[in-house]
């Protein structure tokens, strides 16, 4: 298959790119990481490529990307496809789809981030008010000089300072 040693050799080295099977590729549009990066599946059936080839968007790196988009990235690629028919379009797709990488993916909200911080920060302003008081108040300098003359200015309290009087 003239193909697939062209794909062999056009991809040899791109980790975006996986042969699968001599007949199946994947290729990774966007880095790993990138909440817009998208995963394109190409089989050929036997009759490619006067028939056109399987194109799929099952893997399951796509799957934060909505059904919606992915069957809107699919029509667009068949287009393609059927402007190709006849010929090895498989790098043609794998081409453009990274070429129109931001038009397929403009309706996708990357929101994966925020909506976990969101759930997080939905907790919080339950805290028991217990916490808050732990907190040591802050005392002004006439307060600090008052403490200070209660004790004898090691932070010693006078002996006695806190006796209750039983004797009554």
């Amino acid at each position: 298959q003239m193909e697939l040693e062209a794909l062999r050799s056009i991809y040899e080295g791109d980790l975006c790119f996986r042969e699968l099977s001599p007949v199946s590729f994947q290729y990774r549009i966007g880095e790993s990481g990138d909440p817009k990066a998208f995963l394109i599946e190409v089989s050929w059936p036997e009759t490619y490529p006067q028939t056109a080839p399987v194109i799929s968007m099952d893997a399951f790196f796509n799957n934060t990307i909505s059904s919606t988009i992915k069957q809107s990235i699919l029509d667009k690629l068949m287009v393609e496809v059927e402007a190709n028919l006849g010929t090895a379009m498989t790098y043609t797709l794998f081409e453009y789809a990274k070429d129109n990488k931001e038009v397929f993916m403009e309706n996708q909200p990357v929101n994966t981030v925020t909506s976990v911080s969101n759930s997080i920060s939905i907790g919080t302003p339950d805290v028991p008010p217990s916490k808050k008081k732990e907190k040591k108040e802050q005392l002004s300098k006439t307060q600090k000089r008052k403490l200070a003359d209660k004790t004898d200015n090691k932070g010693e309290l006078p002996r006695g300072w806190n006796w209750v009087d039983v004797i009554k």
